[in-house]
């Protein structure tokens, strides 16, 4: 090992650690635009770094990103899309228990590849309907199982008749018959669908779907060979899907603090539905509220651990040591940490506090360490360059308004001046907590109808692709981070981090200036 040089004491003067650099502020909230990270000696590259993170004994990501559980980003399709890119979406609670039962099961039922809920239509139409209706939703697409009233097969629809000189035929006289339609039931796909399709169309040169239908022939879903063949490319992937024991797409729901109307615990209540939750195979449960260092919170963490000791438990938000090792003396095993950074929370101005997210998780890491717990940060995150400031000190990071534009979110569409944006609103918002939410910000029910203060607004987010696209660009940027800095893993992130305060003109000079940007393609 080489002798220190005077070059690594002026190196060790300037850029500090964690350890250094944040007693040093302690009388300053320090947020992500205010602090740099150093660069270090790197033998990394990029593409060679990985991203696993361990949030509990029986809960370990691919990808540190957690999808919001808020009820303008995290239902099933978006859980979905997350495990595929070995993060993790947590199902919001602003819906019927019965609901949210039903938005786990069909992440837990997912089958790789499967689509599940194909776009079908019948016999009766005519092609140039099919053509409008392909043009209208923009469909990439333009073959089509063709199903009865009943739900039945009974035949498919070949891109190569959807064409405008076919656009008098009825769909029941162009599609191929049922009896030459390829299909296989459910039963024959067990125990690995992937494998099964895969050699169907190994088979079958030529054809590039394959029908699934139960026992009755009712159309149950469908396999693409691009869809396959990528798949198949997975066990090589560098991100693997994020998966259970059983193969299953990892699934997180989040729970409330519920009470009786006499004020108590909800205790049967919440032990019945997580225990339900649990039967459908959640691999976690948050219990999420704006304020996590209360006694409704730990009384519930107790309350979940006491009945289900091996189920992984996220708890919060907090900001502080005290509250981390409050909530992980109750039994949580991954701690929330931020009040008020999020792109659509008011708390700070309505309720005047909260602290700066990055100050926040330095003081909150400290007390998650004492108590052998992990973090996850959660709000303030625009942009991957903070996900990775974020990761020096966490060990997973929630994003809502990055996800909130995209098409798995369930946000309504909505366009203006020819942009299409998606509904965004915080679960403090007045719309949310008449929904639902109020339990979350320490509201009843009847409260939530009633003159109470807001801490959320309702926002609009320009539309902005699918979920897959969106983690490709935030991953890459999380890669990248890791390579300046020499870290291998987020463990060597951690210990390698060197911090330092940036000026506002600092801020400036860090994003494009001086400049006029252009789009590519413009």
């Amino acid at each position: 090992m080489a002798a220190k040089t005077n070059s690594d004491d002026t190196d060790s003067q300037f850029y500090l650690t964690a350890d250094t650099f944040f007693p040093r502020h302690a009388n300053t909230g320090l947020t992500f635009d205010d602090v740099t990270l150093a660069t270090q000696f790197s033998q990394i590259l990029p593409r060679d770094t990985v991203l696993d993170t361990r949030l509990a004994e029986n809960l370990e990501l691919h990808l540190p990103i957690i999808s919001a559980d808020m009820d303008t980003v995290t239902e099933h399709a978006m859980a979905i899309a997350m495990a595929l890119k070995g993060g993790l979406g947590l199902i919001h609670y602003n819906m019927t228990e019965k609901q949210q039962l039903k938005e786990v099961s069909r992440v837990k039922n997912h089958v790789h590849g499967l689509i599940q809920e194909p776009i079908t239509v019948t016999a009766d139409l005519s092609v140039s309907n099919v053509l409008e209706l392909i043009e209208e939703q923009r469909y990439t697409f333009s073959t089509f199982p063709v199903v009865d009233e009943a739900g039945n097969l009974t035949g498919l629809l070949s891109g190569s008749v959807v064409k405008p000189r076919y656009a008098d035929r009825r769909v029941g006289d162009a599609a191929i018959p049922r009896a030459s339609v390829h299909a296989v039931t459910e039963k024959e796909l067990e125990p690995d669908p992937i494998r099964v399709a895969d050699q169907f169309f190994t088979d079958h040169p030529g054809i590039n779907k394959l029908l699934v239908v139960d026992d009755a022939d009712h159309l149950k879903g469908l396999f693409t060979l691009s869809d396959v063949e990528r798949i198949a490319l997975e066990k090589s992937a560098q991100f693997k899907p994020a998966r259970d024991g059983e193969f299953r797409l990892l699934c997180g729901a989040a729970v409330s603090a519920s009470r009786t109307q006499s004020g108590e615990l909800a205790r049967e209540r919440i032990t019945a539905h997580v225990g339900t939750l649990l039967e459908r195979g959640v691999d976690a449960v948050a219990v999420s509220t704006a304020h996590g260092h209360t006694q409704g919170v730990g009384d519930t963490v107790k309350l979940i651990r006491d009945a289900f000791p091996a189920l992984p438990i996220i708890a919060g938000n907090v900001t502080s040591a005290v509250g981390v090792e409050y909530l992980a003396d109750c039994g949580a095993n991954s701690i929330k940490v931020g009040q008020g950074p999020g792109s659509i929370c008011t708390t700070r101005i309505v309720a005047g506090v909260g602290i700066p997210q990055l100050t926040a998780l330095y003081v909150a890491a400290k007390g998650a360490s004492a108590k052998g717990v992990t973090i996850i940060a959660d709000g303030g995150v625009t942009k991957s360059g903070d996900i990775v400031k974020a990761l020096t000190l966490s060990n997973a990071v929630i994003c809502g308004g990055l996800l909130a534009g995209c098409q798995e979110s369930p946000g309504d569409i909505v366009e203006i001046s020819g942009k299409r944006y998606k509904q965004y609103r915080g679960m403090g918002s007045l719309a949310a907590m008449k929904a639902g939410s109020a339990a979350r910000y320490g509201h009843s029910a009847k409260d939530a109808t009633r003159k109470i203060a807001a801490e959320g607004v309702e926002a609009l987010k320009e539309v902005s692709g699918s979920v897959d696209s969106v983690l490709t660009q935030l991953t890459g940027g999380i890669q990248s981070g890791l390579g300046y800095l020499g870290a291998a893993n987020l463990a060597e992130l951690h210990d390698k981090a060197r911090y330092l305060r940036i000026s506002a003109a600092s801020q400036h000079e860090s994003k494009p200036h001086n400049v006029i940007e252009v789009k590519a393609g413009n």
